[in-house]
C-alpha cells in the first residue's frame, strides 16, 4: 500500500502513550445466580406463570456481561413452576437476518441448547398482530406467537440514535428483537426521529395482543458489570421503563476530558452498541452530532479493528475518519449492508479513509486536526466504547487526570 501522507506527517512526534484508569461507580451484584433467584420468589411473578405453560425467552445479541448466567438462571426457575421454556433469538437483522447466524450469534455468548438444556429456535418467520395508531404493523417472530407466553430478557440503556423515555432495553426487545428481521425493516422505515413513539407504541401493541407475564431487565454500571437485574410484571414494563433508564442513565461511563484531537478505538462492533461505536460517548452518529451532548469534544476517530462478537459486521464504520486496512480487511460487506439497509441507516454502512495501520492513521488524523500543535497532538487510545475504564492517554494529558475522584494514574 503505497503512502497516502504528505512528507510533513512523517515529521510528526507522535506522543508518548500512557496508561490512565477512569473511576467510576462500582456497586454490582456480587451473587447474581442468588438475587435472580429472589426476583422470581416475587407473587407477582410466581402468578404469572402457571405449570405446562410453552415460554419463549427473547434473547439478543447485545454483549451483556453475565448473560448466559441469567439466561440460565431464568430458565431454571421457570421450570421450577413447572414451564416448558424455550430460546428465541431476537435480534432483528443482525447475523445478516439468517436464523441460523443469529443461533450462532447466541452461541458465541454461551446460549446454546447444550448450556441451556432447553431448544433454541430459530426462525425468521413473523406473524402481524396489530397496528400502531399510526398504521405500522406490527410483527412478532411466529414461534413465538405460538407459544403460551414470551419472556424479553435485555439490558436498559440508552440509545444510539435517538432520545426518549424509553429506549433500549424491553420494550426494543419486543418491538425491534421479537419482530425479527420483516419487524425491524419495517419500523426503521419509519426513521429514528419517530422512534421515541414508535418503540412504545409497538410495545404496547405487543403487551395487549401477546402474553407477556413479565420481561428480564438489566443494568450495567460503567464497569460492565451487572448493577441489577429485575423482572418487571408485563402489565408495568411500560411505566417501569423509563425507571430504570434514568438508574440506568446515570451509572454510564463516559470519557472524562472537554477536548480530545485523535480518539483511538481498538475495535468497533454490533456486540459492543447498536451503533458499533457509542454516540453517546464520541458524540458522532452516522446521520450527524448529538445535540446537547456533554462529553468531549473529539477532532478525529481512528479504528482499528472489529470486535469478534461483531460477526464481521462494521456497522457504524462510516462514524470514523479512519480506518485501518487490517480492520477493514475484516468487513464482511453483506452482513453490514443487510444490516444497514434493515435499519434505514445506509450512512452506517459507509467507509471511512483506509491507512496502512495504527502509526499511518495516528500521523494522517494528527495532520487533519486544524488548529493544534502536530507535536503535542492529544490523544487516547480505547478498547472500545463499552469497556472506558482502562485508557490511554498522550503524556500531555496526564496534568488532566489529576483528579483524584475521576482517575488514577497507572492500570
Amino acid at each position: 500500500m503505497m503512502s497516502i501522507l504528505p512528507k510533513s506527517a512523517y515529521e510528526i512526534k507522535l506522543p508518548k502513550m500512557h496508561p490512565v484508569t477512569q473511576l467510576f461507580p462500582n456497586q454490582k451484584l456480587e451473587d447474581l445466580t442468588a438475587w435472580v433467584n429472589r426476583e422470581f420468589q416475587k407473587d407477582e411473578i410466581r402468578a404469572a406463570i402457571r405449570p405446562g405453560q410453552c415460554i419463549a425467552l427473547l434473547v439478543g445479541s447485545r454483549g451483556i456481561s453475565n448473560l448466559a448466567e441469567i439466561v440460565k438462571t431464568t430458565i431454571d426457575n421457570l421450570i421450577l413452576l413447572g414451564a416448558e421454556p424455550f430460546i428465541i433469538p431476537a435480534m432483528g437483522s443482525h447475523g445478516g437476518g439468517i436464523a441460523e447466524e443469529q443461533k450462532k450469534i447466541l452461541e458465541g455468548y454461551g446460549i446454546d441448547e447444550r448450556t441451556m438444556n432447553v431448544p433454541v429456535i430459530a426462525s425468521m418467520e413473523t406473524e402481524i398482530i396489530g397496528r400502531t395508531p399510526g398504521g405500522v404493523p406490527v410483527h412478532i417472530d411466529r414461534r413465538a406467537f405460538e407459544a403460551d407466553g414470551i419472556v424479553p430478557v435485555g439490558r436498559v440503556k440508552v440509545h444510539t440514535d435517538f432520545d426518549g423515555p424509553i429506549e433500549s432495553g424491553l420494550c426494543k426487545m419486543l418491538a425491534i428483537g421479537g419482530g425479527k428481521h420483516n419487524g425491524c425493516s419495517r419500523l426503521h422505515q419509519e426513521g429514528f426521529d419517530q422512534f421515541p413513539e414508535l418503540i412504545p407504541q409497538t410495545a404496547a401493541v405487543m403487551l395487549e395482543k401477546l402474553k407477556i407475564p413479565f420481561g428480564v431487565a438489566i443494568i450495567e454500571n460503567g464497569h460492565e458489570e451487572t448493577y441489577l437485574v429485575e423482572a418487571v410484571p408485563g402489565d408495568d414494563i411500560l411505566k417501569r421503563e423509563p425507571q430504570l433508564l434514568s438508574i440506568s442513565k446515570s451509572l454510564m461511563p463516559r470519557l472524562q476530558f472537554d477536548e480530545i484531537d485523535v480518539l483511538v478505538v481498538e475495535q468497533i462492533g454490533k456486540d459492543i452498541t447498536g451503533a458499533g461505536m457509542d454516540p453517546n460517548i464520541t458524540g458522532r452518529r452516522s446521520v450527524g452530532k448529538i445535540e446537547n451532548f456533554d462529553g468531549p469534544r473529539i477532532k478525529r476517530i481512528l479504528v482499528l479493528g472489529l470486535s469478534e462478537g461483531t460477526h464481521n459486521n462494521a456497522t457504524g464504520c462510516g462514524v470514523a475518519d479512519f480506518i485501518t486496512k487490517d480492520a477493514q480487511g475484516m468487513v464482511e460487506l453483506s452482513s453490514t449492508y443487510t444490516n444497514c439497509i434493515a435499519s434505514g441507516n445506509p450512512e452506517a454502512g459507509r467507509m471511512p479513509i483506509i491507512v496502512k495501520d495504527e502509526e499511518e492513521g495516528l500521523r494522517a488524523a494528527i495532520q487533519t486536526c486544524s488548529g493544534i500543535d502536530v507535536n503535542h497532538a492529544r490523544v487516547v487510545k480505547i478498547q472500545d466504547t463499552l469497556h472506558l475504564v482502562k485508557i490511554q492517554v498522550s503524556e500531555n494529558m496526564l496534568p488532566l487526570c489529576a483528579d483524584q475522584d475521576k482517575f488514577k494514574i497507572g492500570w
